[in-house]
């Protein structure tokens, strides 16, 4: 029962109605649909099951650590620190061999270095930004968020899949004109 509070940590981005904030469970469920729809634009051949295990699991340290906004320079700097803490403190509920397993998932996520975590990064970081697009910058604009606080991220969703880097660059710029995004 513990994974339910993943249903009551809020994240910046807001529901494309407008109507109220996401929370972290219904972004990670968007973003196992993500890599169900987008699947075939992974940079290289991917496990589909082992992504859309790692997507479901990789956000459960912020029951305990909250969510990080990726364009809040001090809480990113702690937010390794942080969610380290809340994953020791948080596997360690489940049986033993669940535990393993659930921890190395969301350990391959952070690290990175197979092409499942990478395609799945890139869906998390590319999330957000539909979202912002789709609500006319309702969390960008807020807060003052410029087009290269967006190209600092590039590494991560075009690593993932080149192909996603590509749209969300045709994004941005449509962005940028509408008025979403600061140039």
């Amino acid at each position: 029962m513990e994974i339910d509070k993943l249903k009551t940590v809020l994240r910046r981005s807001n529901l494309i109605d407008l109507s109220r904030r996401e929370n972290d469970a219904e972004h990670s469920w968007h973003l196992a649909m993500l890599a169900v729809v987008l699947g075939e634009y992974a940079a290289a051949d991917v496990d589909q099951a082992r992504v859309l295990r790692m997507l479901l699991v990789h956000d459960l340290v912020e029951i305990y650590a909250g969510d990080t906004f990726v364009y809040d320079v001090q809480a990113l700097a702690e937010q390794e620190q942080r969610e380290r803490a809340a994953a020791d403190r948080l596997f360690p509920q489940l049986p033993a061999d669940q535990a393993g397993q659930l921890r190395a998932l969301w350990e391959e996520f952070e690290q990175r270095h197979t092409a499942e975590a990478r395609f799945a990064r890139s869906l998390d970081r590319v999330q957000p930004l539909l979202l912002n697009f789709y609500t006319g910058g309702s969390t960008w604009r807020p807060h003052g968020v410029r087009r290269a606080d967006v190209l600092a991220h590039r590494d991560v969703i075009e690593q993932g899949s080149p192909a996603l880097w590509g749209y969300v660059q045709a994004m941005l710029d449509d962005a940028v004109r509408r008025g979403y995004l600061l140039p």
